[in-house]
């Protein structure tokens, strides 16, 4: 193993075999902390030089990763950083005696220290704690990456993740706006009557959503399962049962493909409202971002790829049939138009009509997709998805070859999906159907049949508004993040060879 180790890992150990000559666990025990680096930021932002040298504050006792470190002689300096930040400390022989001082002066970057002492200002007016006892923890026994810069390379900061928040600041702020999102959506939904519940995770029929699935074995059961796709047709089964309005902040899982938008473990948001609709779902998706806006970000406004996108707006409304008439000039609105027509249409853009594609609809999808979703900058909800591609959603009292579906899109990306709840079980068990059909055509993405769910469906379930909304898609946003792996503490990669 020492042949693999470079120069300052060599030295490292060396170091820990010194420290376990002298009875010191280079791993360290329990300490005992007083206080933060941010609340002593906080507390004494406005305390001058002459104020704490006249009128110390009681010691302080704080621990934290070794950052920075310089200084020769009898005396240092360094810089120590916890979860909220980073405060200097200063170390001086005379005050803490020979042995402490030689654990400062052989302590690497990196390495976990405590210290206790008194607050002060340097001469250049830096808050610093003069250490009075210092303990060593833990022993780092590899480097920290780019001293003064953080860890830079993307895949690195990726794969190590626990490299990129030591190191870079602005990641740590991402995760914790994250954490402050996520409570506040909770709290939102919660004030609001909204129940939180789990749902399984391992799911015997596959549904809920179009996508492909990840599939495993229970041996005891000796069955098949799918991690689930999505939560809805559980969450919907508790509407039957008598709730009124239920969420989950689901961990969802899709076998497909990896991109800045897509990671194949994800976090969604679902919720039912009984005797809602797909126009409450639009009012409560533009209500609930536009809070996180307001008591989290406290702006309204995003810069993201290149644009400003102002939130704040009322938000557009666009028929999806208009839309693809606007950019092609075809238009699905007139009941005379044949799948054959639809089919034509799309040969002469070019496009490549997949077998499973039965109707219409699948073209007129397929043509929005590919020429209007990508236009669309400002929050838009693009509503009246056709009935081929919308097997759980209510068909439309003014066209049923339309569906009461929307999803909103922002910058040409999807960040929620919404719907009148399909409760009609006839109708249903017919959507059904035509998705096994699909999947006999060769789609890797239909649905199955779910009897269980039809039962359900066949006690009565009350009219509902049902809204999806990508967790980690939305945060992309509200953090002004690239990627996806941005926002994904430990995003899902290829192993490295």
């Amino acid at each position: 193993m020492s042949e693999s180790l470079t120069e300052q890992e060599r030295v490292r150990r060396e170091k820990l075999s010194a420290l376990k000559e002298k009875n010191i666990d280079p791993f360290g025990s329990r300490f005992d902390r007083t206080t933060t680096t941010q609340t002593l930021h906080d507390l004494y932002k406005n305390a001058t030089k002459e104020t704490l040298d006249e009128n110390p504050p009681e010691p302080v006792k704080i621990a934290g990763r070794m950052m920075t470190k310089r200084g020769k002689g009898k005396a240092g300096f360094a810089h120590i950083q916890d979860a909220r930040g980073q405060i200097q400390i200063y170390m001086r022989k005379d005050d803490v005696g020979e042995a402490m001082f030689e654990l400062f002066d052989k302590a690497d970057l990196g390495d976990i220290i405590g210290v206790e002492g008194t607050l002060m200002r340097t001469r250049m007016g830096e808050l610093t704690i003069k250490v009075s006892t210092y303990t060593h923890l833990v022993k780092a026994l590899r480097p920290m990456p780019e001293k003064y810069h953080g860890l830079k390379d993307v895949e690195a900061r990726y794969r190590q993740r626990y490299l990129d928040l030591m190191t870079n600041e602005d990641t740590k702020n991402v995760f914790v706006l994250r954490s402050k999102i996520l409570s506040e959506i909770r709290t939102y939904l919660n004030n609001k009557g909204y129940l939180e519940v789990d749902t399984p995770i391992l799911h015997p029929v596959l549904g809920g959503a179009a996508a492909r699935p990840f599939v495993t074995h229970h041996n005891t059961l000796d069955m098949p399962f799918y991690l689930r796709i999505a939560p809805e047709l559980y969450l919907k089964r508790l509407l039957v049962g008598g709730f009124e309005g239920v969420y989950e902040m689901a961990r969802t899982f899709r076998n497909e493909g990896i991109s800045i938008k897509h990671n194949p473990e994800f976090t969604m948001l679902e919720l039912y409202e009984a005797y809602g609709d797909m126009a409450s779902m639009m009012v409560l998706t533009e209500s609930l971002i536009k809070h996180l806006c307001e008591t989290v970000l406290r702006r309204y406004t995003v810069d993201y790829g290149g644009k400003t996108i102002d939130l704040s707006k009322s938000w557009q409304r666009l028929h999806m049939a208009d839309a693809v008439k606007a950019e092609t000039g075809i238009d699905f609105r007139d009941p005379a138009m044949t799948f054959d027509q639809a089919k034509a249409h799309a040969k002469k853009h070019n496009l490549e009509i997949p077998a499973h594609f039965t109707g219409p609809g699948h073209i007129l999808f397929l043509l929005y997709e590919t020429y209007v979703e990508k236009t669309i900058v400002e929050p838009t909800f693009v509503y009246g998805h056709p009935v081929e591609t919308s097997p759980l959603a209510k068909r439309s009292k003014d066209d049923e070859r339309f569906t009461d579906r929307f999803e909103l899109v922002i910058d040409g990306r999807e960040y929620a999906n919404a719907f009148s709840e399909l409760n009609n079980p006839i109708d249903q068990k017919e959507r059904f159907l035509a998705q096994l059909q699909e999947k006999d055509l060769g789609s890797s993405e239909a649905t199955e049949m779910d009897h269980d769910y039809i039962e359900a469906l066949e006690y009565g379930m009350p009219p509902a508004g049902g809204l999806g909304i990508g967790v980690d898609r939305l945060i992309m946003l509200l953090t002004e993040s690239p990627s996806i792996r941005d926002v994904i503490l430990f995003p899902h990669m290829r192993q490295k060879r």
